[in-house]
């Protein structure tokens, strides 16, 4: 967890504390590539709730964040729809795609956090990479990425239509609880 701006300096990390993330505030962004992978499709999705709990010793520090699988939004309804639908991540029988981590260990400037994704019913391994986390004005603020495979969590239809890695960009901002 950097400071802005910071790319060689050693990581820091805000004050220990659990800090609950604010769904109007935070956003996830999906980048998928498309039609073969002629080009990206950009969508976002909801964040439902989010804690992270910044340990004392970081490498002890934990995250649990519930999105909304049905809040996918792209900006082309049909696009959006099909998402959503059975054809992809079936949000109304899995309406909750989940991270949960305990742990977190410092890669250069970086901090990765390894933990596990919940989707339309299968759990896989990811490592969420935070590439900044400070606080300002007594507000926490995370930026973080991940690549996940879709077909780890059985989402395979519409191969070639639909690309096979989803890069996520979180942006989240949290209150000292």
């Amino acid at each position: 967890m950097t400071q802005p701006g910071s790319a060689t300096g050693p990581a820091s990390v805000p004050a220990p504390g659990t800090y609950r993330l604010d769904p109007q505030r935070s956003t996830i962004r999906a980048d998928v590539k498309a039609m073969f992978g002629l080009f990206t499709v950009h969508g976002t999705f909801r964040l439902r709730t989010g804690e992270v709990s910044i340990a004392k010793d970081p490498a002890g520090s934990s995250v649990q964040v519930s999105i909304d699988a049905g809040s996918f939004a792209s900006g082309i309804a049909a696009r959006d729809k099909d998402v959503v639908s059975a054809a992809l991540l079936d949000a109304s029988a899995y309406p909750e795609i989940t991270f949960s981590s305990e742990a977190a260990r410092q890669e250069g400037t970086d901090w990765v956090v390894p933990g596990s994704v919940t989707a339309h019913g299968t759990t896989s391994a990811v490592e969420v990479r935070v590439r900044d986390a400070h606080v300002a004005d007594g507000v926490a603020h995370f930026q973080a990425v991940a690549r996940l495979d879709r077909t780890s969590f059985g989402l395979t239809k519409k191969k070639g239509m639909v690309g096979r890695t989803v890069d996520l960009t979180i942006d989240a901002v949290g209150l000292l609880a």
